[in-house]
């Protein structure tokens, strides 16, 4: 059974948690079982053979899946369409949980986007988001409507910034999923 120095699996759990927090439910598992073996490990093991195991799993989790700013942005997309129907039915409680959802988004981007020069832009949509959420907490379709028109000038403001203007955002004609109900319960 192979040996692990704990020290090295504990420097590498914590590694791992700053650099992929979206998989820590199967880290801490994985980590916990190498802890255990390292425990009941004689401190004298192959330095050699603890270096290749971390070399190994630091391979293994640079390898690891990370989602692309173009994920994020259609994850945002879709959202954005979502608010719309569901402020435009003043159903408020949906509204909320659509506006964190287009927060979480973003502060995806800003976490595991870092190496995309776009993200120096995403700062621009802070206003319009504030604003946008102000109105769904304010529970206010007077207030809603015109915020959500600034944050869709303010996507479209950013696409231009950016280069991509191609990719042009509008207030939604129909729901993006026929099987949800918008209407406030």
């Amino acid at each position: 059974m192979p040996c692990y120095n704990f020290f090295t699996v504990f420097d590498l759990y914590l590694y791992s948690m700053k650099q992929y927090p979206m998989f820590s439910k199967w880290l801490n598992t994985g980590y916990i079982i190498i802890a255990v073996l390292a425990i009941g490990c004689d401190s004298n093991s192959n330095k050699a053979d603890l270096q290749k195991q971390n070399d190994s799993l630091k391979q293994a989790l640079a390898q690891a899946y990370k989602p692309g700013l173009g994920e994020f942005m259609s994850a945002i997309q879709v959202h954005h369409a979502k608010l719309w129907f569901a402020g435009q039915n003043q159903n408020w409680e949906l509204a909320t949980f659509e506006m964190g959802e287009i927060q979480e988004s973003v502060d995806d981007i800003n976490k595991y986007c870092t190496d995309r020069p776009e993200i120096k832009s995403l700062p621009m949509l802070y206003p319009a988001l504030d604003s946008l959420n102000n109105a769904v907490k304010m529970k206010s379709l007077k207030q809603f409507q015109p915020a959500f028109i600034m944050l869709t000038k303010t996507c479209n403001s950013c696409h231009q910034t950016t280069h991509h203007g191609f990719n042009e955002i509008k207030i939604p004609d129909t729901p993006p999923f026929t099987n949800q109900d918008f209407k406030a319960k």
